[in-house]
């Protein structure tokens, strides 16, 4: 489903008062800290965190505090390469590929003391699939799990998955301890955490988490005393936080726009160190195509021409982000760069007037953007100007802003013709991307009935399409990157969804920290940070 972000509050008043409260908070959670506290660390982020159990997990700053409180069984390094970290190699697929066994380390224990073996293993898989947030993600995909020797578990598929190592990746599948949870198997524990990863929950609470150090940790320990995530729901809080020197890095999700620009100009002065993680979020605009106008395919392609992407990622981001015209993150095998059509007005003016207007006749299309995203009002408006100076005469938008949440219960329903948004992934891999947007499970000719795609507002399928996606799954290699590539050249020739940019996670930290750094699935990487010496933290690159 789209991405979900709550309301930003705005004005001065809110950001003085959502600052102050964090300088606040931080002496309470210094008075908790031991001796040498102040090699702990201060992250600041714009994401509140409700629930740390891992089936609550769908949203990017929860993944990022379970990432430095659990381990998964794979980890994606900075290169896209697939590291075993609770398993200790990759699945062992049978020879019909159905059934994949999963050899577990040893020697790793619980935030409790109590050890992780293939029961604890299965205990949490199960869970998750039976009350996850994002427990389809498995349950579509694996049967049953078994236990087959105490350190070594199997998946029993319902069909072939290659991509299963890059799916067991994702930190919400990080397992918990059976013997805390116990009385928590068919319900969430929200407000604590006890898993096997470098730092455990000293604090917990919605806007304020406190991660010390894990003595019995299995892995390499972190190299700080410990970190203090700290919410702020104002932008421009966090950059007067960080600006300031109250917050050591601060994470990108949900910064505006010319906060992010103005951080840029002091890292590249050498006042901030900056990192830039791999881009997982693209945002597109869904068409909707069983209803008319845009049931009609020559119409859908002219849109697909009409839009500007450099001149509005140009002017919309100030160059932040990039044009995108594929739904493939770059990065990822299947990526092809060029699969939607570039911006052609005159191609577009044909189109138009073959489908009858121009000249006399302007199509009018209702567009919706979410009110409550600023950048999203702005892309609508250029947007809007650019069609009026370039294809006025043929084609014009009808802006209307909605709530997010409300945008989101629209989709499905049809009422929304065209609705700009965001997607992101829960794993690295192109299937975690197209199947999500374009899986259908029951269809009309080129109609959607039933599936992803409907939830995606679009209600768009073509004849084999299905079986294109379920069979990408099951290959690997260079097959399957060329299928992933044709099946996204088929959907650009139909454009149900036009993809507009991409963004990529950023984190600013003070020049007494050391360079940030993202692994493969666009998280920090928390136990690396430090404080440096003065005379490391003066030579800023």
């Amino acid at each position: 489903m789209p991405t979900t972000r709550g309301r930003t509050a705005r004005g001065p008043a809110a950001a003085a008062t959502a600052l102050a409260t964090l300088l606040l908070a931080l002496p309470l959670l210094a008075g908790c800290q031991p001796s040498g506290s102040r090699r702990s660390l201060v992250v600041a982020t714009k994401s509140r965190i409700d629930s740390l159990d891992p089936v609550q997990a769908s949203r990017i700053g929860v993944m990022q505090v379970l990432s430095g409180l659990g381990d998964p069984l794979y980890a994606i390094d900075a290169g896209g390469r697939i590291e075993p970290r609770l398993a200790t190699a990759l699945p062992v697929l049978s020879p019909d590929g159905m059934r994949a066994r999963i050899p577990l380390r040893r020697g790793v224990l619980f935030h409790d003391g109590t050890r992780f073996d293939a029961a604890a293993m299965a205990f949490s898989l199960r869970r998750f699939m039976a009350i996850g947030t994002l427990g389809y993600q498995l349950s579509e995909r694996v049967a049953s799990v078994r236990v087959t020797a105490p350190h070594e578990i199997e998946l029993v598929l319902k069909r072939p998955f290659s991509p299963l190592p890059r799916l067991l990746s994702a930190i919400f599948l990080t397992p918990v301890s059976p013997t805390a949870y116990r009385q928590h198997r068919d319900r969430p524990l929200n407000d604590r955490f006890v898993g096997t990863g470098p730092y455990t929950l000293a604090f917990f609470g919605g806007q304020q988490q406190r991660l010390v150090p894990w003595s019995r940790y299995w892995g390499r320990r972190p190299a700080n005393g410990g970190i203090d995530l700290v919410t702020l729901s104002n932008s421009t809080a966090l950059f007067g936080a960080l600006r300031s020197g109250e917050v050591d890095l601060l994470l990108s999700t949900g910064l505006e726009i010319d906060h992010q620009q103005a951080l840029k100009r002091d890292a590249a002065a050498g006042r901030l160190r900056q990192a830039v993680g791999p881009s997982q979020e693209i945002s597109l605009v869904s068409l909707l195509t069983d209803q008319p106008p845009l049931n009609r395919p020559a119409l859908r392609q002219a849109v697909a021409r009409s839009l500007d992407r450099a001149t509005i990622v140009r002017r919309v981001t100030l160059g932040l982000r990039s044009p995108q015209r594929q739904l493939v993150p770059p990065d990822l095998p299947g990526s092809d760069p060029t699969a939607w059509p570039a911006y052609d007005p005159a191609g577009a003016r044909a189109l138009y007037r073959q489908a009858g207007y121009c000249g006399g006749k302007v199509l009018t299309l209702p567009f919706t953007y979410r009110s409550d995203i600023p950048t999203d009002r702005l892309f609508a408006l250029t947007w809007q100007a650019q069609l009026r100076r370039d294809l006025g005469d043929c084609v014009t938008l009808e802006v209307s802003g909605m709530e997010s949440t409300t945008a989101y219960s629209q989709l499905d329903k049809g009422a929304l013709t065209m609705l700009f948004y965001d997607w992101i992934g829960d794993y690295p891999d192109a299937e975690n991307f197209l199947m999500p947007l374009l899986s259908c499970s029951k269809a009309e000719g080129n109609r959607c009935l039933e599936g992803n795609s409907v939830l995606g507002g679009t209600f768009w399928t073509a004849p084999g399409l299905e079986e294109e996606l379920q069979r990408s799954s099951q290959l690997d290699g260079p097959e399957r990157t060329a299928l992933l590539m044709a099946i996204q050249r088929r959907v650009a020739a139909a454009s149900p969804y036009l993809p507009v940019w991409l963004s990529a996670p950023v984190a600013w930290g003070q020049p007494g920290v050391s360079q940030p750094r993202f692994d493969g699935s666009g998280r920090v990487v928390l136990g690396e940070l430090r404080r440096l010496p003065a005379a490391a933290a003066a030579r800023v690159p």
